[in-house]
């Protein structure tokens, strides 16, 4: 028990040894390397300069990236905000058996890598392409059409990898709504519309806002799919960056162009602040509520004007279909599963479609011809793809077990203890997530070439452990947040040590947590590519990063043959880790 005294008694070491790995990690890996990089671009071997700057502004091309890039963010977050929100509301209503059905065609499509959905998009986009065969089947069209490199193609590539992100963002905070509250004001008269309107969809706007801001931000920094489905037309700032990278080795202005994309960031978070609170992140209601109640009273009234307008047309409109009067206002109708359902195949769909041209003997012509498989035979005798595997394999479990040792402490201290400033310390463990993945992928294949780590297999593990870290923290933290501390309470009230409460009673139990962030760490690691492509120093390519180059030289069935196992490997992961997530709510 006096062990037990002097370790309560001192909270500063506690916090320190649960908290210091995780700082020290983003402080060498992330704080260092973007600062090293933002530094070149105002020094040289000279001194002081503002000559990269000075290149930057003078021509207007750069701007011009810098719009269209902007333009994309924005469309891609606003389509998939408004066509993410029926899906999370009705996942967030359903019984526990639907609900899971659904959440995993969503997490299927949230991990499956943005490569596999890209790639799925050029051959159903394609001149011979799924599209264009139902357009000349119908009459629509006499001749194939170009479907591909052109705004319309980016933006339903983008929106097909960032809709899922936007669901579930908004779902975390959808399933924490009291279900009671529409309930009751159907009781009181309100209409299934008003109920709505003027109840549910107030509580739900910290997940549209939080889901707005990870949509864009991740968006603002995607190259994956502008580089695969756009032209000249749709270059994204980003591709900028790799350019000056790769082609020139051009840090001074690569860092220059990192400045311009990372203000960008962080005016567009400073707005989210001001109008919003960038609590609401994390779900909280309460902050936008505070916030929005320090607006002026014309502001409310607006508001409260807009949403009972909305709230009468929907009831006017659900009135004239007489199968819905008698339902309860929390009720799904059939119109909404479904367009959940339309929307669920458009996101999956592509993937799906990889399978059958994978067997095929035609090529990636659409339909498939014959049945083969000699494309998985090339994949498995091919030594570059199988050590690609093989290292995809060995970076993914390192990095899943760093960033589970190192998240774990984190998000016991964070969850379990009193530390001051505890909104700034979970800002700053999801920084790796909020700073676009570029610029943390430049800084540090410049410290690490530098220090001897491009093209190392360790160099690898701790950037993705970076980029992997939050998600352990986050899922540590909701798995924390239902584990009852009585029991930890209850074996040191009969005299259990700390080390081995944590060895008998809380580990055990948060097994299911434990490993099920890890699988999350691990395919997080497994289908990286931008931090790949530059700390491999172009050897020793992982997966992603040798699928990244075979689809940049040519359109191969072999890739559709590595898709396929992608995907099938993604699917059991997401599988296991739901299983995992049972097991750890049914406690």
């Amino acid at each position: 028990m006096a062990k037990l005294r002097a370790w309560q008694q001192a909270p500063l070491l506690n916090w320190a040894a649960m908290g210091a790995p995780l700082v020290l990690l983003l402080v060498f890996f992330l704080v260092y390397p973007v600062g090293q990089l933002l530094l070149l671009s105002i020094h040289n071997d000279r001194g002081f300069t503002l000559a990269q700057y000075r290149q930057l502004f003078a021509s207007s091309v750069y701007l011009d990236v810098l719009l269209i890039t902007l333009k994309i963010s924005l469309v891609t977050t606003l389509v998939c905000v408004v066509a993410g929100y029926p899906i999370a509301y009705l996942i967030s209503m359903v019984g526990k058996e639907r609900k899971a059905t659904l959440l995993f065609w969503v997490l299927l499509s949230f991990w499956t890598s943005f490569l596999v959905r890209a790639f799925a998009w050029i051959v159903l986009l394609g001149r011979n392409g799924v599209v264009n065969k139902l357009l000349l089947s119908l009459g629509i069209v006499s001749a194939p059409v170009d479907l591909l490199y052109s705004f319309g193609s980016v933006l339903i590539g983008m929106v097909n990898a960032l809709l899922p992100l936007a669901v579930l963002t908004m779902l975390s905070v959808m399933e924490n709504i009291d279900r009671n509250l529409p309930r009751a004001a159907a009781t009181l008269g309100a209409g299934p519309g008003m109920a709505f309107w003027k109840i549910y969809f107030p509580l739900s706007l910290p997940g549209v806002a939080a889901a707005g801001i990870m949509v864009f931000v991740t968006a603002i920094g995607f190259f994956i799919v502008p580089a695969l489905l756009g032209g000249r037309r749709e270059t994204m700032i980003t591709q900028l960056i790799i350019d000056q990278v790769q082609q020139t080795m051009n840090w001074g202005f690569a860092g220059a162009i990192s400045v311009l994309l990372l203000a960008v960031v962080l005016i567009v978070f400073t707005v989210y602040d001001r109008l919003l609170g960038l609590s609401t992140m994390t779900g909280a209601a309460t902050a936008v509520r505070a916030k929005l109640s320090r607006r002026s009273g014309l502001f409310a009234r607006i508001g409260d004007a807009v949403l009972t307008l909305l709230g009468a047309i929907s009831d006017r409109i659900i009135g004239l279909l007489p199968s819905r009067r008698d339902r309860g206002p929390d009720t799904p109708g059939l119109g909404l599963q479904g367009f959940v359902w339309i929307m669920l195949t458009v996101i999956s769909a592509p993937t799906l479609l990889m399978i059958p041209l994978s067997f095929g003997t035609g090529g990636l012509n659409w339909p498939p011809q014959g049945f083969t498989l000699h494309w998985y035979q090339e994949v498995l005798q091919s030594p570059v793809w199988t050590q690609a595997v093989i290292r995809s394999l060995l970076v993914g479990l390192g990095t899943g077990a760093l960033a589970m040792l190192i998240g774990t402490p984190a998000a016991f201290l964070l969850v379990r203890s009193n530390i001051p400033a505890k909104g700034a310390w979970l800002a700053f463990i999801l920084s790796p997530i909020v700073a676009p993945r570029m610029i943390i992928a430049v800084g540090l294949f410049y410290v690490f070439a530098r220090i001897g780590l491009v093209g190392s297999a360790f160099g690898l593990i701790l950037g993705h452990t970076v980029v992997a870290v939050p998600y352990v923290v986050m899922t540590m933290m909701a798995v924390l947040r239902n584990y009852d501390t009585r029991l930890d309470h209850a074996a040191q009230s009969l005299g259990a040590r700390p080390f081995a409460t944590l060895r008998h009673i809380t580990f055990p139990i948060l097994g299911a947590g434990m490993m099920s962030s890890f699988l999350f760490a691990f395919a997080t690691s497994f289908d990286e590519l931008t931090i790949a492509l530059f700390a491999t120093g172009g050897l020793n390519a992982t997966l992603p990063k040798q699928f990244w180059d075979e689809v940049t030289l040519q359109v191969s069935p072999v890739i559709a043959a590595v898709s396929t196992c992608l995907f099938i490997f993604m699917g059991i992961l997401i599988f296991v880790a739901e299983r995992l997530r049972r097991r750890v709510a049914a406690r």
